[in-house]
């Protein structure tokens, strides 16, 4: 009996301490943790405008899950700590959300620059996320990797847009403009033999003085047997 009065005076002692604030950081964190199971149950029971629910799992929309899944762990709403990866502008960014700075929304997430090389930026996020739980340091190191990735391959498109850029070849355009160019050339050449044939017939007189020709060759011939007469008497 007396082990047992003395383990509640102790709990009592301590709890009167954290009421006092002898242990205000413990109950900082406990308070923050009641607040994140509540919000959470707001979120995952009721509505949440970044949620977006597919055929087999849901997702998140909000720019700094860690994830894109909708879960406790990954929800950077219902985590008062909370760490991910951003980049902008071609630039990796650390950002760190603590419970000591949720009464100021403006200062909420603290913005840590990652170094452009690679284990740098690793060093760099174990360096800031040394006690904090090994889920989120994995997580912000496997964003680290993916985003590292793409933005090599952006480089890389870079580059090769600065190659000659390749011209589409119509085909059927061309089939199309060489029969169009073929027909042309026999309607000319059929021209020019219906030319000569009356000129033919009018040198031998097929038909005597009746001439049943087509106006618009007929008077061409006429005009070139004309100067042709004229250059002759010039000469």
């Amino acid at each position: 009996r007396r082990r047992r009065w003395t383990s509640r005076a102790r709990a009592a002692r301590r709890r009167g301490r954290e009421c006092r604030g002898g242990d205000s950081d413990g109950a900082e964190r406990r308070a923050a943790m009641i607040t994140d199971d509540v919000i959470w149950q707001v979120i995952n029971h009721n509505h949440c405008s970044f949620k977006a629910k597919t055929t087999t799992q849901t997702m998140c929309r909000n720019q700094y899950n860690i994830t894109g899944l909708c879960n406790k762990s990954s929800c950077p709403l219902a985590n008062s700590r909370y760490a991910t990866i951003l980049e902008r502008e071609g630039e990796c960014f650390l950002y760190m959300k603590t419970a000591e700075r949720a009464h100021t929304p403006a200062k909420l997430w603290e913005a840590v620059p990652l170094p452009k090389s690679y284990t740098q930026a690793l060093a760099t996020i174990d360096e800031h996320l040394a006690y904090w739980p090994k889920f989120v340091v994995h997580k912000c190191k496997q964003r680290l990797t993916k985003i590292t990735q793409y933005l090599i391959r952006m480089r890389r498109l870079r580059l090769k847009a600065a190659r000659p850029a390749l011209e589409r070849v119509h085909k059927k355009k061309e089939k199309r403009d060489l029969r169009r160019e073929a027909k042309a050339e026999r309607a000319a050449n059929l021209e020019k033999a219906i030319e000569k044939e009356l000129l033919d017939r009018l040198k031998a007189g097929t038909y005597g003085d009746i001439y049943n020709f087509p106006r618009r060759e007929y008077a061409k011939v006429l005009e070139e047997e004309e100067a042709r007469a004229e250059a002759e008497e010039g000469e």
